[in-house]
């Protein structure tokens, strides 16, 4: 009997653990269309994102990359890996990325498969 409640107890920990963490993380929705995104700038507090990427009639597969300001956007090192979504977003859908930990600070955003402009500016505060 005991081993059965320290099973149920265990299990509803980590329940209890993974809706905080659902709680914890926040949204940050995007939309792009031919050639763009149609929000040119976001401001959000610090925090854990999940970008959610929808692909809005672009007429094939749509990603996304999250860079800081300043440094070269071309060069995948510099690319924030979580950021990316998990999958190409298929035409007419919706896909998302991981969990990202956003610091203070500017960061720009693209999709190289669309491809869109590298101006497009997140603040963190």
């Amino acid at each position: 009997m005991k081993k059965v409640i320290a099973l149920f107890v265990l299990v509803f920990a980590v329940s209890f653990a993974a809706q905080a963490q659902d709680k914890m993380t926040k949204k940050i929705t995007l939309e792009q269309t031919k050639g763009e995104f149609t929000q040119k700038q976001v401001t959000v507090s610090a925090g854990t994102y999940v970008f959610e990427i929808d692909n809005n009639s672009v007429g094939h597969k749509v990603g996304f990359v999250l860079v800081k300001k300043g440094q070269d956007v071309s060069n995948p090192e510099n690319h924030i890996k979580t950021a990316y979504v998990t999958e190409t977003v298929e035409n007419n859908t919706t896909g998302h990325s991981n969990p990202t930990k956003l610091e203070k600070g500017e960061y720009v955003y693209f999709c190289p498969l669309n491809p869109t402009s590298t101006d497009n500016t997140l603040i963190v505060q």
